[in-house]
């Protein structure tokens, strides 16, 4: 009931419309979005660089209906590739397809991410390819091993999730190949057939790909705000002998600023997903539909790290 709701929510113009102009609506976005623009996206990599934390820009939007769109987004990335450039930030981007017209065309995408990949290369920064739905999984990771790492090499790298019963079996195929991982838990809300629906199995593989991508892969992204399990990797780190400058914590923007503060403190790295743009309210809604659980995530997150304040 509460998952059909907030989906409903996400596609009700007049709605989005009212929320965006509510001043404590638009407070609450604020915190885990960064704004509209790329100015503002520019801003919160900014901030989060003086408190020396890395940061990926996301441009907000998913599958795009024509190959205009998909243009437009592929511009906006090569702006903010510029704009990180020219700002001397220590950031990337992270991109999805189906932004750059997988659902229309699988040449289009390629064509846009090659173009958003070599921008990237060229000012020695890094692509992040985001993965999406189940159904995109296998295409995602076809176009990466076909064409865009022979292409780009460390310049351009994947998302696994670990609710997925395939990644085992992927993680391994990605350390063989050098690819720089990123690995999470997953939000989309998927079939049993493809995905664990117990918690405990999500963590247990998450745990699993985690050693063996801090062992053997190539820079992964530890992204979670599991306290557990990020403890469970410093320990796994310090009797591994492998150094804190091998991996790097990633988490959300607003979700745990006082965990992101006090591992940085610690000397490890951090890196923070930032996303900005106008499709801020649909990207909220959805995200809490996919898992409602979410919802009380978020809330949660908020007034744990409120209490540590006070």
């Amino acid at each position: 009931m509460l998952r059909a709701g907030l989906l409903w929510l996400s596609e009700q113009p007049r709605i989005f419309r009212f929320i965006r102009g509510n001043g404590l609506a638009r407070r609450f976005a604020a915190r885990f979005v960064a704004g509209e623009t790329v100015d503002s996206g520019v801003a919160a990599l900014k901030a989060l660089n003086a408190a020396g934390i890395t940061a990926s820009l996301d441009v907000l939007g998913e599958s795009v209906h024509n190959a205009d769109e998909a243009h437009a987004a592929r511009d906006t990335y090569l702006e903010t590739l510029d704009r990180i450039k020219a700002a001397r930030a220590d950031a990337n981007v992270s991109v999805k397809l189906t932004q750059m017209g997988l659902d229309i065309e699988e040449t289009l995408c390629v064509e846009n991410m090659q173009a958003i990949v070599a921008r990237a290369k060229a000012h020695d920064s890094f692509v992040r390819i985001d993965m999406e739905q189940s159904d995109y999984t296998e295409r995602t990771l076809q176009l990466f091993k076909r064409t865009f790492q022979p292409e780009f090499g460390n310049a351009v790298g994947v998302v696994l999730q670990s609710y997925l019963r395939r990644t085992d079996q992927d993680v391994d195929q990605m350390i063989a190949l050098g690819a720089r991982v990123r690995l999470c838990k997953g939000a989309y809300q998927e079939p049993a057939t493809v995905a664990f629906p117990d918690k405990h199995d999500v963590d247990a593989t998450y745990v699993r790909c985690m050693e063996r991508l801090m062992l053997r892969g190539n820079y992964p992204g530890i992204a979670t705000h599991d306290a557990r399990i990020i403890n469970h990797a410093k320990v796994f780190a310090r009797d591994k002998g492998i150094q804190p400058t091998r991996f790097e914590f990633q988490m959300l923007y607003g979700v745990r600023r006082d965990l992101q503060l006090a591992l940085r403190r610690q000397g490890y790295n951090v890196r923070v997903y930032v996303p900005f743009g106008t499709q801020w309210y649909p990207y909220l809604m959805r995200r809490l539909a996919e898992r409602p659980a979410n919802v009380a995530f978020l809330l949660g997150n908020v007034l744990r790290e409120s209490l540590r304040r006070t």
